[in-house]
């Protein structure tokens, strides 16, 4: 790597793994910059789904990632940062289950994920980034000079997302929960289009049983070496 390119470093794993709290504290601690790609999946879902664009309408969901109007917002230490659609406040709303498995069913299609492939390159800015995904280290920055795949069990995953969703009153099933994860699960590491999984040279750190600051103090030991 050239000095005139931004060193990255990528985070990829499940849904679930802490992959979002993580490198959001990563990103703050290093003062670099920050990519939540899986929010721009989440994004060209839920504009199809406002737009009338069917899951399966492959050149209109083209056109939808492709026209995306996207502002990411930073916001204090322990929240997500805010994103606006075309000016509208959704961060809440790209966050639900919903969303989520449509953004995985959308991810699927090749010709979507090579829409968004330059959108996330050009978030390479000095002094540098993290990005967060589930193709960062395999397709989005094979040159990263730093990879991570943050896992943990299916089962530590879905207690997470339980707590989280009750904290937020909203009432909803754990085994259902569960469920969700290992189907989402499946058709993301089975997928043609850029499977779910660590690239060859990407240190694993599994988070179950782990708190997000023994997570944070891996991660950044691996930064050591960006």
């Amino acid at each position: 790597m050239t000095d005139s390119v931004a060193p990255v470093i990528t985070v990829d794993g499940p849904g679930g793994s802490g992959k979002g709290t993580v490198t959001q504290m990563l990103a703050r601690r290093l003062g670099w910059h920050l990519l939540d790609s899986g929010a721009l999946y989440r994004l060209t879902a839920l504009a199809a789904e406002r737009q009338g664009v069917a899951l399966d309408d492959e050149a209109a969901l083209v056109s939808v990632a492709a026209s995306l109007d996207v502002t990411f917002e930073p916001t204090p230490p322990g929240e997500p940062a805010r994103v606006l659609l075309s000016g509208q406040d959704v961060t809440g709303e790209i966050r639900t289950e919903r969303c989520g498995d449509n953004a995985s069913r959308v991810a699927v299609i090749q010709p979507v994920r090579d829409a968004l492939l330059q959108r996330q390159r050009d978030f390479r800015q000095a002094p540098g980034l993290v990005a967060d995904g589930r193709d960062m280290g395999t397709v989005v920055f094979p040159d990263a000079p730093v990879k991570i795949f943050l896992t943990a069990s299916a089962e530590e995953r879905a207690r997470r997302r339980f707590n989280q969703l009750k904290d937020a009153g909203v009432d909803v099933n754990i085994d259902a929960l569960l469920e969700e994860i290992r189907v989402r699960d499946e058709r993301d590491m089975n997928r043609s289009a850029a499977p779910l999984k660590p690239a060859d040279d990407a240190q694993v750190i599994d988070s179950t049983g782990l708190s997000i600051e023994e997570v944070l103090d891996r991660c950044m030991a691996a930064a050591g070496q960006a």
